[in-house]
């Protein structure tokens, strides 16, 4: 057996050395700052990040009520934005059925779920071209209180948001109906239709009734 003997546990009601407990308490912090501490090149780094992120702040960090956020869509060529606000779904165009007397611009109604929602072409709602289309396989739900419809469209490339400066006045050549329903026009050539408008409009509602 080895001469040497194990060494004994300090008995549970042996007095604390507080002297060294603070002193090892102090090492440990004094380690740990020192681990957090940037480097020169770390910290001319964090420098130039902070003078950036000052600098972009005016302009990057518009306040959210400045911005509209919209649903981007693509129709007979060109780029549509809707506001999302008045946006309840987006759904595939499936199990169109046509209906008798109704307007050209009513394409048909579609159930979804058990609701029946009429379905708008806005190419013929606003005299746009019909050539050289691609297939028209979405359908976006719009909705108010009093009104639900969906509109077609070629593509819809998501949700984004626009800053109300960037909207400007539409176009002198966009006249008659399209021209009615349009907040305006950005700078990227996106139209951004007048949802609330589109809703509240009573030519879009079908009253004609079925020749009995």
């Amino acid at each position: 057996m080895s001469a040497d003997k194990p060494a004994l546990r300090k008995p549970r009601g042996a007095a604390i050395d507080w002297a060294e407990l603070r002193a090892r308490m102090d090492d440990a912090r004094a380690t740990g700052d020192r681990a957090w501490t940037p480097t020169a090149d770390e910290t001319a780094r964090i420098l130039r990040e902070r003078a950036l992120a000052l600098a972009l702040e005016p302009g990057a960090a518009k306040p959210m009520e400045s911005s509209l956020e919209v649903i981007e869509f693509a129709l007979a060529h060109e780029r549509y934005a809707i506001e999302s606000s008045h946006v309840r779904e987006v759904v595939p165009l499936e199990n169109l059925t046509p209906l008798p007397c109704t307007p050209t611009f009513v394409l048909g109604i579609v159930n979804l779920r058990g609701e029946i929602v009429s379905v708008i072409d806005l190419r013929k709602f606003f005299d746009l071209p019909l050539t050289g289309l691609p297939d028209l396989n979405k359908v976006i739900v719009l909705e108010s209180a009093s009104m639900v419809f969906g509109i077609l469209a070629d593509v819809v490339h998501g949700v984004r948001l626009i800053a109300q400066d960037d909207i400007q006045p539409s176009l002198p050549t966009l006249t008659g109906i399209r021209e009615k329903y349009l907040r305006g026009i950005t700078a990227q050539r996106t139209v951004v239709l007048d949802a609330a408008k589109l809703l509240a409009d009573g030519d879009i509602v079908v009253r004609q009734q079925v020749a009995a």
